[in-house]
């Protein structure tokens, strides 16, 4: 596992999807504590055992696969999905340029399953600029 990776630690996982509800309202609470871990260890699991090592994007679209996918909120989990494969690129140096539009299509259909996580990660990839010093 690449020791440089700063991860997303539950308790903010726990304050995004908070925020996204006060912003575009919901239901509170968590539906399986389970499988938020599981989504949380998602993009970590995947560090230590993916071949060959994934990079930023492919750990970004983990946190969104598994958020989404594993639908561990009440609700706003595609809204906290996307805000925490965001703020991954972010903590590691990257930034999100795609669209709002183009955001919002991929996301809806990465959590139908129209989409892939490996695609996602591509179009993150795509769509998304180093910022590094």
């Amino acid at each position: 596992m690449n020791p440089a990776w700063v991860w997303i630690e539950d308790a903010v996982v726990l304050a995004v999807h908070d925020e996204q509800l006060a912003e575009h309202g919901g239901a509170a609470g968590t539906r399986d504590a389970g499988l938020l871990a599981s989504a949380l260890a998602r993009p970590q699991q995947l560090a230590a055992y993916g071949e060959p090592p994934p990079g930023v994007h492919a750990l970004a679209a983990a946190y969104a696969y598994g958020i989404a996918r594993n639908h561990p909120f009440i609700d706003g989990n595609k809204r906290t999905a996307f805000v925490c494969a965001e703020l991954f690129l972010v903590l590691n140096g990257w930034r999100l340029t795609a669209s709002d539009a183009d955001c919002v299509t991929r996301m809806l259909a990465l959590a139908a399953g129209d989409l892939d996580e490996a695609a996602f990660a591509a179009w993150l990839r795509a769509g998304s600029l180093e910022c590094r010093p």
